[in-house]
């Protein structure tokens, strides 16, 4: 029979049906019940897991606290627990009301990679406490059921949602989180979903060039374009009535033709990729093409361009080549200097507000003015 670990707890019923148990465990314990589940790509490109790299400096800093002396350690860890755990409750009477009810919880203890539980919140205190020399600190934790990882995924954007979280992980857990989520996560969902696809469509200029949170560097060094810039200016174009994806969203659902909006993506930057092929897939600090102030100037032009051409009819390669044409001489993006912005040199571009407007505003007149020839 495998090895239990058994703690008194409280357990409460939360809207009639999820039950939620607290309970105190000693630091040491906390790791021989649950995983820390990282987030990463399976051997099919699926993503996996949902939590972040450990941050050495932070876990350091609490182990340090933790050592000083005397501490209080308030904040609770929340665990998901699989439906193998289980509460058995105690005898004696209950209060008027009371909707608690007293127990014994029961959490079997497995190996690395197999246990019965998983941090959702509280990682990096896990571990500090497993370095401190407080291993026997008792820490308040708070555990809800479930074998679905997609609640797991949904709790800990939820958790963190006010957190500094990296922009780069919450991006690329929402697009598959289907539950219903704040506005202000929500609306990098489709954006996010978006660059999913492109980053594995085989049509699309942008396969395997998009850099999200689980690309490991080490191994993969082909994705250079990060993905918050490209979602910027998706969400941007689906949002605004000048953007030229706005077509494609059903205002009064909220639904958006995915499709449509591939195409009309790999179109538009297929014809950059093919008019600016010395600039293309290379690392930002060799291409201000790849860097986000390109990425974001050109997402303005391409609102311009692509608000007028569907990518379903017969000569729409044609119209966005000769769109495009008159911008070709006039950029810079990989040395010299950028002759229409008082020869500034080809680097000095950053990615601030301010020269993402001067670009994209000198990109926008140049295209405006041939149009008008």
């Amino acid at each position: 029979m495998a090895e239990k670990l058994k703690v008194r707890a409280i357990m409460a019923t939360q809207d009639g049906k999820h039950a939620l148990y607290s309970f105190f465990l000693q630091g040491k314990d906390i790791l021989k019940v649950a995983d820390i589940s990282r987030v990463k790509k399976g051997e099919d490109g699926n993503l996996l897991g949902y939590q972040r790299g450990e941050v050495l400096r932070h876990i350091n800093e609490i182990a340090d606290y933790l050592n000083s002396g005397s501490v209080i350690f308030p904040n609770a860890i929340i665990l998901a627990m699989s439906s193998e755990a289980s509460f058995k409750q105690s005898r004696g009477p209950r209060m008027e009301g009371d909707s608690c009810v007293a127990g014994v919880l029961e959490i079997p203890i497995r190996s690395t990679g197999s246990r019965a539980a998983w941090i959702v919140d509280g990682q990096q205190r896990t571990l500090a406490l497993d370095k401190s020399n407080k291993k026997d600190l008792l820490v308040p934790v708070t555990a809800f059921i479930s074998n679905d990882f997609e609640v797991h995924r949904t709790q800990f954007l939820l958790v963190n949602k006010v957190k500094p979280l990296p922009s780069g992980l919450i991006n690329e857990l929402l697009p598959i989180v289907n539950t219903a989520l704040p506005p202000s996560l929500a609306k990098n969902k489709i954006p996010s979903s978006m660059c999913n696809i492109l980053n594995k469509d085989p049509e699309s200029p942008f396969r395997g060039l998009i850099a999200r949170q689980s690309t490991d560097r080490r191994k993969d060094k082909n994705p250079v374009i990060a993905d918050n810039s490209l979602i910027e200016i998706i969400r941007t174009s689906l949002n605004s009535v000048h953007g030229c994806f706005y077509q494609y969203k059903n205002v009064a659902t909220g639904e958006v033709d995915l499709e449509s909006m591939r195409k009309s993506i790999n179109l538009f930057w297929g014809e950059v990729k093919a008019m600016f092929p010395e600039a293309w897939g290379k690392s930002p600090n060799k291409s201000r093409l790849m860097h986000g102030v390109g990425i974001k100037s050109m997402g303005v032009l391409m609102n311009r361009i692509m608000s007028n051409i569907n990518p379903d009819e017969p000569m729409a390669r044609e119209k966005v080549r000769s769109a495009l044409r008159p911008i070709k001489d006039r950029c810079s993006w990989t040395d010299g200097a950028w002759s229409s912005l008082n020869d500034i040199p080809w680097n000095y571009l950053q990615n601030t507000v301010s020269h993402v407007r001067l670009l994209s505003n000198m990109l926008v007149r140049a295209y405006l003015g041939a149009e008008k020839q």
